[in-house]
């Protein structure tokens, strides 16, 4: 039965989800057969010139949902990765991109190369990014070690810092640059390309295939430090490999669609409720749960309303009351 529930949960559902995904937008409803046919003709598979002369449709499955909905997962894959692998580091329930400051230090670095276009949104972003950690980890810095509580109330503190220097970005815009940072500081994803695809699409792999790989010392890292230790693992290069990761993923994440605050505290919770505390499980759920709930919600805001809300509005709306039901009805223990 538990094989079953992982089979359905992490494969058979994000895969229906991600073709009932092509059929949704607002501008044509596609149905799954027609579907069908039009990824036939787009593989070479069939003729059908009733289907060839409507080349406004196939635009708007292959140019425009397509890598919209490739975008949305890996993004939420990413984002729900990053915040797992924290947590399981850092031993602490509360722990996400955003609390170190990886999120705001990325969001500034991208902000920054918005408004002054020395070098790309993606590099500025991982740049600030891995910036926004190591201010995190000196400040934390004591007496030859870090300790945990110390490194996140750092983070919250350098977090705030690049979220009020990118206000001063902000005020400093004039009004055209303003609208684009605003906007995409709140999260969105009407904008996503087969450029922006590609651009994420490189280091989200990589950062995951690492955290898939390294997904058993996770539960050693849990466990503490002398633990790891105990058995032949070396705790602090582990970490310095997955937070390095961690913020590649989040950075490349944030410089393709924006902010989306607390999306990677909410998913591992919602994993571990499903899956259990094992990481060598929580990742793969991570990744298959997170990349599935954001393309749900943006499922949700495509289909629902006339306009479209900023995705990083929409996922606080639906996933803070979805995440208590779930806390309430779970009766989460934190200590256990």
């Amino acid at each position: 039965m538990k094989n079953i529930k992982i089979i359905v949960l992490l494969i058979l559902f994000p895969l229906s989800l991600f073709v009932l995904s092509l059929t949704i937008g607002s501008t044509q409803h596609v149905g799954l057969v027609e579907l069908f046919q039009r990824m036939c003709l787009q593989l070479g598979l069939i003729q059908d010139q009733h289907l060839l002369s409507d080349a406004s449709l196939n635009t708007i499955l292959w140019q425009v949902r397509l890598p919209r909905v490739l975008l949305t997962f890996m993004v939420g894959a990413a984002l729900a990765s990053s915040g797992g692998v924290l947590q399981a580091i850092f031993r602490n329930p509360i722990v996400d991109p955003f609390t170190l400051g990886i999120s705001s230090g990325s969001a500034f670095g991208a902000a920054l190369a918005m408004l002054f276009p020395i070098m790309s949104v993606n590099l500025s972003a991982f740049i600030f990014g891995v910036c926004a950690v190591g201010l995190t980890y000196l400040v934390s810095y004591s007496g030859a070690r870090t300790s945990i509580v110390g490194m996140v109330l750092a983070g919250m503190v350098i977090s705030g810092v690049f979220t009020a220097l990118l206000t001063l970005l902000q005020y400093l815009s004039d009004p055209y640059k303003l609208q684009a940072i605003v906007q995409w500081t709140m999260g969105n994803l009407h904008t996503a390309s087969w450029s922006k695809v590609y651009s994420a699409m490189g280091p989200i792999s990589v950062g995951l295939f690492v955290i898939v790989l390294y997904r058993w010392k996770l539960n050693l890292l849990s466990l503490g430090d002398q633990e790891a230790l105990a058995i032949g693992v070396n705790p602090r290069i582990i970490k310095l490999i997955l937070i390095g990761v961690a913020t590649m993923i989040t950075a490349s994440a944030v410089a393709a669609v924006g902010v989306i605050s607390l999306f990677g505290l909410i998913i591992p919770h919602i994993s571990r409720m499903i899956f259990g505390p094992n990481n060598n499980i929580s990742v793969w759920a991570n990744i298959s749960i997170g990349g599935s709930f954001l393309l749900l919600i943006d499922d949700f805001s495509r289909a629902v309303m006339p306009f479209e809300i900023p995705i990083g509005v929409f996922t606080m709306i639906v996933g803070a009351p979805l995440f208590i039901y779930l806390m309430r009805r779970n009766a989460m223990n934190w200590n256990s």
